[in-house]
């Protein structure tokens, strides 16, 4: 797998611990899971990572969601704080849009797409353009509020598992070849 890639980017332990911000945390931010890499603790992190990047709000709020969440559940902090930069300004769109669709979907609402936004306001005031825009928002905002933590959690599993099959596999591949290896030099006199 590429811990050792990733091992460069890492500090070690001690300097974790000896560092004073961390220090000023205690014991939480010193559990081995939090900084190691292994399956568990980075299939974990991705998780953590892609159910926060779809809490509303900017990159720190989101940051810091996904930095609470791997405290939580003890997985690799730096992999679930990077991994929530999937949510970002080109992909927000598309992802609230289909959260949005899943929760129609769960609703049972199939009424197509997004509800118009009131295109007759053209040259009309403010005054009128502000209900029809929170008359709008309300109409999008229970399927919405109902498939975002739905997408979240759908992601977050379906990263979970990627991560920890192909870790797996990745692992599996490696055994072969050092058995390759071994064999061929085995065979050589």
């Amino acid at each position: 797998m590429p811990r050792k890639f990733f091992r460069r980017f890492l500090p070690d332990h001690d300097a974790i611990r000896r560092n004073r911000y961390v220090a000023w945390f205690g014991p939480r931010l010193q559990h081995h899971n939090l900084w190691h890499l292994h399956r568990r603790s980075v299939a974990g992190g991705v998780a953590a990572g892609l159910f926060a990047g779809l809490i509303p709000g900017s990159n720190p709020v989101q940051f810091a969601a996904g930095a609470l969440l791997a405290i939580a559940l003890r997985v690799n902090l730096p992999i679930a704080v990077f991994v929530t930069l999937y949510s970002n300004p080109f992909t927000i769109v598309p992802l609230y849009y289909l959260a949005f669709r899943l929760g129609q979907l769960v609703l049972m609402q199939g009424d197509g797409g997004l509800p118009p936004l009131a295109f007759g306001l053209e040259g009309k005031g403010f005054g009128e353009w502000i209900p029809a825009a929170l008359e709008w928002l309300a109409s999008v905002g229970k399927p919405l509020v109902v498939g975002l933590p739905l997408l979240a959690l759908l992601l977050a599993l379906i990263g979970y598992f990627a991560v920890d099959r192909l870790w797996r596999l990745s692992v599996r591949c490696a055994w072969r070849r050092r058995r390759r290896r071994h064999a061929l030099r085995a065979r050589r006199p």
